[in-house]
């Protein structure tokens, strides 16, 4: 657990140094657990995020770009009524718990001066995001409802009074002394790191096993120092903001986590340490499950297929001892005088062989020897029409299991946007059969495409799925702009506004193609770059399929924190 009480601490501070005492100018519910409020500060528009989300909640001055639904929910309709236009007088935590609350002030539709308070709860699935009328202490609404029913202590649900969680009864860490450190610890019994956690509020596992490294010997001398040490810093908020990359963790806190043994990044503010930890995390969980059925529905289509070119590799070696068929026939005709009916097989010699072998033939007994013969012809006749039919279907499978293939890839990377232009993709072409909601129209609108800034400011933009691909590279790009894909990779289109890009551009281009591919964890990634007027869609093709030439090939290795640097 990255996001502690002392971490929210530090949380609580850099937002009221940012947005205390600014306008909520807007406020938006792009997923079902998260609010992102816009406020108005020091001549600068901030985004919050709120959220509620059971494995990422968290509350962060974000720079992410998120897409809103085309209708707001309700949650979002009530906090826009109570919020938008008034003044954030105070950004504070309760204790040190995970508990931020937003203190606002402004009129209501009445013009009576209002008091409303915005609480965040961050506790893993147990989060929520609570408004309250501050001065009848009674709940508006929430993110999430919980009756008495699910707990007993409480209820969240609109017209309850509000009560906060439950205390816990621990020392609070800033204020502790190295006396109150050996007091509260049993430096005999072990495991100190879960007695820290135990008796001291707002410090969570991960805290408290690097206190424990860093005091090395562990005892009652090292371990309340290096308490003390750590416990200095965060009071005083002198932090260094870090991600710890190891081997088999990724952790991020207010300074790189030594007993981790990894890789440090630094970051000038929680809020872009966040945004840079929770890059594509959030975004996976929530297109994961909008998209589990399609991706199941995929994979059993890719699957079918490769059962199917299996039995067609069968059908075709089958088709392809048509030679022999003939050659049955033609030498049972030679010697039909031999054969008789309710023969089951006859030894002939074999003319066509030079060393003047024999070949045994087996005949149906039922069947007269001309009729026999006559079966060899009609097999043989069969197998060399069905050569080329079978090579055709082989052919036909080979391509829908490189299409699935595509768009498993990019389910990888897309947005819940991006989740429904793959189902209407999926329509189009006859695979799925979408349900008409009741009152909507058709939506018409035109694929929207994810825009970059290379390093020198010229636009990349980039298709994300197959609807995208081809208007970006059919429809949006000039003749002369630079297009981009990895070379053999399911991946995709990337185009660069510029007839002469840079080689640097080149290669910040080559990046996202990388990273937006099947090939996004290897390194040194092929990616072939051409203009525009050297890409052709043959007819017939699926979507988003396309030959070209007058290629050229660099090698580059994704890097999520170079594409970070890259969104516009």
């Amino acid at each position: 657990m990255s996001f502690d009480g002392l971490f929210t601490r530090a949380m609580v501070h850099e937002l009221s140094q940012t947005i205390k005492g600014g306008r909520i100018n807007k406020i938006h519910q792009p997923y079902k657990n998260e609010i992102i409020m816009v406020v108005r500060s020091n001549g600068k528009n901030h985004k919050v995020l709120l959220s509620a989300h059971p494995s990422y909640s968290r509350v962060q001055l974000s720079d992410a770009a998120y897409d809103n639904p085309s209708e707001p929910p309700m949650f979002c309709m009530l906090l826009r009524k109570h919020l938008e236009g008034y003044i954030l007088e105070d950004v504070r935590q309760v204790g040190l718990d995970r508990i931020i609350i937003f203190d606002v002030k402004g009129r209501n539709e009445i013009g009576d001066l209002s008091y409303k308070q915005l609480i965040v709860e961050i506790m893993g699935r147990h989060s929520n995001i609570i408004l309250i009328d501050k001065t009848k202490g009674m709940i508006l609404d929430s993110i999430k409802h919980v009756s008495y029913a699910v707990n007993s202590y409480r209820a969240v649900v609109p017209g309850q009074e509000y009560i906060l969680p439950p205390q816990q009864d621990k020392m609070d860490p800033l204020e502790a002394a190295e006396e109150d450190v050996i007091r509260k610890l049993d430096f005999n019994s072990g495991k100190m790191d879960k007695q820290i956690v135990q008796h001291f509020s707002g410090v969570s596992p991960l805290l408290a096993k690097e206190i424990l490294f860093r005091s090395k010997l562990a005892n009652i001398k090292t371990l309340p120092a290096a308490f003390m040490e750590i416990m200095e810093k965060i009071k005083k908020y002198q932090y260094r903001p870090a991600i710890t990359l190891a081997e088999s963790k990724e952790a991020f806190y207010l300074f790189p986590l030594e007993h981790l043994n990894g890789e440090d990044k630094s970051f000038p503010t929680l809020g872009e340490v966040l945004d840079r930890f929770y890059f594509g995390k959030a975004e996976r969980d929530r297109v994961k499950q909008q998209a589990h059925d399609l991706e199941r529905f995929m994979k059993n289509e890719r699957d079918k297929n490769e059962t199917k070119i299996e039995k067609l590799k069968k059908t075709l070696h089958d088709a392809e001892n048509a030679d022999k068929y003939q050659l049955y026939g033609e030498l049972l005709t030679a010697n039909l005088y031999a054969v008789h009916k309710g023969m089951e097989s006859i030894e002939v010699s074999n003319y066509y062989d030079e060393n003047g072998g024999t070949i045994s033939i087996q005949l149906d007994p039922l069947k007269t020897p001309s009729e026999n013969a006559q079966s060899y012809f009609s097999k043989y006749q069969k197998a060399k029409k069905a050569i080329v039919i079978v090579q055709e279907q082989i052919k036909k499978a080979e391509d829908e299991i490189a299409y699935f293939e595509a768009l498993l890839q990019q389910i990888e990377s897309a947005s819940p946007r991006d989740i429904e232009e793959i189902r209407e993709e999926l329509a189009e072409e006859g695979y799925l059969r979408l349900k008409q909601k009741k009152g909507s129209k058709k939506n018409n609108s035109k694929p929207q495409l994810e825009k970059y800034l290379s390093s020198d400011g010229t636009v990349i933009l980039v298709g994300k799925n197959n609807k995208q691909n081809d208007y970006l590279t059919n429809k949006v790009a000039g003749r002369d702009d630079i297009w981009l894909h990895t070379k053999d990779i399911p991946g995709s289109h990337v185009v660069i506004r510029s007839q002469d890009p840079s080689d640097e551009t080149i290669l910040d281009a080559a990046q996202l193609a990388a990273y937006f591919s099947k090939a996004k964890e290897s390194g040194s990634v092929p990616v072939d770059f051409t203009q525009v007027r050297h890409v052709k869609k043959p007819n017939g093709a699926k979507p988003g399929f396309v030959i070209y030439d007058n290629q050229q090939t660099v090698y580059v290795t994704p890097d999520a924190d170079k594409i970070l640097a890259l969104k516009a």
